[in-house]
């Protein structure tokens, strides 16, 4: 692997062979959580294909050229022309590995990963989920010296690090931007001396073994698992849908209501999160109109006919989302009436969604105890059905899911763990 400038660009890059060129800025946590799975992907390819990289900041005429507009951005070029698709921000390593596809014959990738010598790493405490709960845990952890990882398939931060602005966090006087709320509870973490392993391909969770399988390759062990991986949204999978998040599109009326005070919103749903939702959207809203795909609303008899009775709130029934457009400060909802196949357009300040939320526990749901949803159940100390598994944050089985309460389990959880070690 070689550092370059842009002087050098002509010669290394345009002047032929296979190459895979990292755009890094410093100050930079996806550039930190790339460095070591560039540098062993390398390792592994780098007598076939030539690894660059280069300082972002130091060369920002030749980044504005390629269009290079964040960091990390990986490039790769054969004979002098740009190949594949560009990876940035949260870049695992399987994604640098298909990127070896457009460089390399299927056969020749293959017997180069052949030669990957398994590692196992082992730890006292594995942290599998880098949001609130999961930061909050590995805290007090590391604060206690104990030996902890943190694992997670995206960038630290969870769901609040795409949320607008939060408001509702102590200590904070004004509202603070999201993604910088997960970013200082991050580098807390880490700078206490948590180690990380982040936007990684969790291949295999073994709760019985206390033991998970990250980028085909590293065993992770410890004596004990915290389960932090959340939960996410149901998502309609519509045009627009991910592309306007966090930008006029929203999950959580707790976190976003207050931003639309005296403005319209529209709220996708019927059942009781949607309907209790909206009642409380239209605290600050001037009009809320639900778009519900039934006849009847699914809501409980009480959220119901306290939604028919508050004047701000408006129905269409028998109606679902299509695509959603943004023009300037307004979002277009573009709604089709089921009976009729009949189109039309509402133009709206925001729109929420409310159509349920599922656990993030796909690779080991049927190893723990879980609730009628689909929840991991836990006792008072986070402990989980299965010994030395705890579980925090949303992805366990309780009544209301916010930072605050994420904090306050990962809390829970590693002072209970740091006693039993201690032992």
């Amino acid at each position: 692997m070689k550092e370059i400038n842009s002087k050098d660009f002509e010669k290394e890059v345009i002047g032929g062979g296979k190459v895979a060129l990292d755009f890094y800025s410093t100050e930079c946590p996806p550039c930190e959580a790339l460095a070591p799975k560039f540098e062993s992907v390398a390792e592994l390819f780098g007598n076939h294909v030539k690894f660059l990289k280069i300082f972002r900041q130091e060369n920002r005429e030749l980044a504005e050229k390629l269009g290079v507009k964040s960091s990390p951005t990986v490039l790769f070029f054969d004979n002098g022309k740009e190949v594949g698709k560009r990876f940035s921000g949260g870049i695992k390593r399987s994604d640098l590995i298909s990127g070896m596809g457009h460089l390399l014959s299927a056969k020749e990738i293959e017997r180069l990963k052949s030669n990957i010598m398994p590692v196992v790493s082992e730890y006292d405490v594995i942290i599998l989920g880098a949001g609130p709960g999961g930061l909050a845990a590995g805290l007090y952890l590391c604060q206690a010296r104990i030996n902890t990882v943190l694992v997670d398939v995206g960038l630290p931060g969870g769901q609040v690090a795409s949320t607008h602005q939060v408001s509702n966090y102590p200590g904070f006087i004004d509202p603070v931007p999201g993604y910088l709320l997960s970013h200082n509870m991050s580098e807390q973490t880490k700078n206490c001396g948590t180690e990380y392993k982040v936007a990684v391909d969790v291949t295999k969770v073994d709760l019985h073994k206390k033991e998970i399988i990250i980028d085909e390759y590293e065993t992770i062990r410890a004596k004990k698992i915290i389960i932090a991986t959340g939960a996410s949204p149901n998502l309609l999978n519509i045009p627009g849908e991910k592309e306007y998040k966090g930008q006029g599109i929203s999950y959580c009326a707790t976190c976003d209501a207050k931003y639309y005070n005296d403005k319209e919103v529209v709220v996708i749903g019927g059942g009781n999160s949607a309907i209790e939702e909206a009642d409380f959207i239209s605290k600050f809203a001037k009009k809320v109109t639900i778009v519900h795909q039934f006849d009847k609303l699914q809501a409980n008899m009480t959220a119901q006919e306290k939604a028919f009775a508050n004047p701000r709130i408006d129905f269409v029934f028998e109606s679902e989302p299509r695509s959603f457009i943004k023009n300037d400060y307004k979002m277009i909802v573009e709604i089709e009436h089921l009976p009729d196949g009949k189109r039309k357009q509402i133009e709206t300040d925001g729109v929420f969604i409310f159509i349920g939320m599922k656990p993030n526990i796909g690779l080991f749901a049927n190893q723990l105890q879980l609730d009628q949803w689909g929840y991991i159940k836990t006792d008072e100390d986070m402990r989980t059905s299965l010994p030395d598994v705890f579980a925090v944050g949303d992805a366990v089985s309780k009544k209301y899911r916010q930072i605050t309460t994420a904090v306050a389990d990962g809390t829970i959880a590693a002072i209970a763990v740091a006693k039993e070690l201690d032992v």
